[in-house]
């Protein structure tokens, strides 16, 4: 058996959509015992592969697979008597305690970090919110939509003049937002090691989102009057616009070190003669006549498929991104050389899983497993407890374990 960097390190998940189970999937990725705490019933998590306009995998839970890989399932009525004798006893034995439960409910289960923290003096409690847990809103419920993407600036600012704001993907800010929990973990661990005691860790959706709108956001906390960004064909930058090929294939150029890049751009597209126009022939003149340079490179880029620009892209070294589609990516090699794309194990549902992004050289992470059915592991986790057969037979009889 393979040891990994976080063997016996013990995690327990008593959470829900989304940011703060992703920061225990990166935990099980590195070896943790993952423990899911899910309700009677199951985590209302399951269900969201169902919503409207999601994917169609069949019996397959595209999401609940991501962020519920390789971890332990328990059942467990926290609002019973049972339920709360048992939740001390995992208290005691745990590392990491992750909950993004409200507020309202963490006191009615006793799951506030001052309910938990004299149960074990070594407890890493994280916590993750979505207005924070200080002021008038910080028991407002929301999501990475609202809090994250909306709140911040950003649901605003990415989309063009006059055009309505434009939806986040599911989890999209999300991912980042639990890959932060993740790091406040590790800081409470190192803390652990130096002090020998527990802490309280925690991160927010709307902290994250003024994080990844850090500059603009910066600006407007100067005073600066930050203006939506100009649709494509009045880009005050042809340089760093986005074109579309004749297969109707479209990439951006990100074209920073102009006195370089630019005359092997214009050498890629077949016209070096653009270098010695002087409309385009220096960053000043090309910044005055964007919105005409915009209009000579579309033509340009419209004579020829993508392939065909890609490979003379990539001869001269220039920066761009392809606009991937979502068909693309099972197909891309590099994703899966960056480790964003992984082998999954042979009972994970799919050959290739979605990799967490977080890497540590000579550190081998565990390959995708099955997430966990509804109180999968309930017996194993109990039995770990310390607890008898006859008496997980007893929960299960008083409706405790599910």
């Amino acid at each position: 058996m393979t040891d990994r960097l976080m063997d016996g390190l013990v995690v327990l998940d008593i959470a829900s959509f989304i940011a703060a189970p992703v920061a225990t999937t990166i935990l099980a990725d590195f070896g943790a015992d993952v423990i899911k705490v899910e309700a009677p019933g199951g985590d209302g998590f399951r269900a969201l592969h169902a919503g409207p306009g999601m994917p169609d995998t069949e019996d397959r839970d595209f999401a609940w697979m991501c962020d519920n890989r390789s971890k332990r399932g328990l059942c467990l009525d926290l609002a019973s008597d049972g339920g709360q004798e048992i939740l001390r006893r995992l208290i005691a034995k745990a590392d990491v305690l992750v909950t993004n439960f409200p507020m309202p409910v963490r006191r009615k289960l006793k799951l506030m970090y001052e309910d938990v923290a004299h149960l074990n003096d070594r407890l890493i409690y994280a916590s993750l919110t979505a207005y924070g847990e200080e002021g008038p809103e910080s028991e407002r419920t929301g999501f990475d939509s609202t809090a994250l993407y909306a709140r911040t600036g950003m649901m605003d600012m990415m989309r063009a003049p006059g055009a309505a704001p434009v939806r986040s993907l599911p989890g999209m800010g999300d991912h980042p937002t639990g890959t932060a929990l993740f790091g406040a973990i590790m800081t409470g661990l190192y803390r652990r090691e130096k002090t020998g005691k527990g802490s309280h860790v925690s991160t927010s959706l709307v902290a994250n989102g003024m994080w990844m709108n850090g500059f603009f956001g910066q600006a407007a906390l100067l005073g600066a009057d930050v203006q939506l960004r100009p649709h494509r064909d009045d880009a005050p930058n042809a340089m760093a616009n986005h074109y579309c090929a004749k297969d109707g294939r479209w990439f951006i150029l990100a074209v920073l070190n102009e006195a370089k890049q630019a005359p092997l751009l214009f050498q890629a597209m077949g016209r070096p003669d653009l270098a010695d126009d002087p409309r385009f022939a220096d960053q000043a003149a090309r910044r005055e006549n964007s919105l005409v340079l915009t209009k000579v490179m579309d033509g340009i880029f419209a004579l020829h498929d993508w392939a065909y620009w890609k490979e003379r892209l990539d001869a001269v070294g220039v920066t761009y991104g392809q606009v991937a589609k979502m068909e693309d990516l099972s197909s891309d090699a590099q994703l899966k050389h960056a480790g964003a794309v992984v082998p999954a194990a042979a009972d994970f549902g799919g050959d290739w899983a979605v990799g967490t992004p977080v890497l540590v050289r000579d550190e081998a992470k565990r390959p995708p497993a099955a997430a966990p059915a509804v109180g999968e592991h309930n017996a194993e986790i109990l039995a770990d407890l310390g607890y008898s057969a006859s008496q997980i037979q007893q929960f299960v009889a008083a409706g405790v374990l599910k």
